[in-house]
This record gives C-alpha cells, sequence and structure tokens, in this order.
C-alpha cells in the first residue's frame, strides 16, 4: 500500500471512530452505557484485527442502539437475558476480520492436512 493510500486510510477510519463516538453520545442515557458495555466488550474479545471491520461492527452496533431507540425498544429487548451471548454472536457477523477467524481456520488446515498424510501412508 503506498503512502498516501495508507495515510487516507488512517484518516478516514479516524474520523469514522469519531463519528461512532459521537452517535453513541446522542443516545440516552441507558442506551448509551448499555452501548458502552458492548463496545468495551468487543473491544476486549472480539479479536477483530483489521480497522475496517471493526469500524463497520461498530457502525452497525450504533445503527442498532439508534433503531432500538426509534422503536422504543427496551435496551433488554436488544441484548436479551444474556448479554454475553448477545455479544458473541454479534462477534460472529464478523469474524472475516478476526485473528481468531484464521487461527480457526488454520487449526481445521492443519488436522485436514494430517488426516490426509494419515490416510497416504496407511496405503
Amino acid at each position: 500500500m503506498r503512502i498516501p493510500d495508507l495515510a487516507t486510510k488512517a484518516i478516514g477510519e479516524k474520523r469514522r471512530w469519531r463519528q461512532y463516538k459521537a452517535r453513541v453520545a446522542l443516545l440516552p442515557p441507558n442506551y448509551r452505557g448499555a452501548a458502552k458495555g458492548v463496545e468495551r466488550y468487543l473491544m476486549h474479545a472480539g479479536g477483530v484485527s483489521d480497522g475496517e471491520t471493526a469500524m463497520r461492527m461498530l457502525e452497525d452496533l450504533a445503527d442498532l442502539f439508534e433503531q432500538s431507540v426509534a422503536n422504543g425498544s427496551s435496551v433488554r429487548d436488544v441484548v436479551g437475558e444474556d448479554p454475553v451471548e448477545f455479544v458473541e454472536a454479534f462477534i460472529r457477523n464478523y469474524d472475516e476480520g478476526s485473528w481468531l477467524r484464521r487461527e480457526r481456520d488454520r487449526l481445521v488446515k492443519a488436522i485436514d492436512d494430517a488426516e490426509a498424510e494419515e490416510g497416504q501412508g496407511s496405503r
């Protein structure tokens, strides 16, 4: 990637981050607290290592909470009885940018390769 492209990407993601934070700040206090809690969990447990995917995930989170406010849905209606389960399901929608997804894919390939080698060795 060229330096100007890299700078444009970094500036764009920073702008998107600020826009996301501004959107969350405008939520009613209970939704804002819930969104920040989900955001914190996503940042620690999300495993998303590419900025584009992380920003898309956070923007979708802001969309979800904004729509919930507009619809009059409660925070509990959004996250359900188990907020951890909600966030884990939410994360799975964005695992293409996850280091854990790549590691899972490598593990599956390593096991498939090992199985194939066993098949060739026993013949």
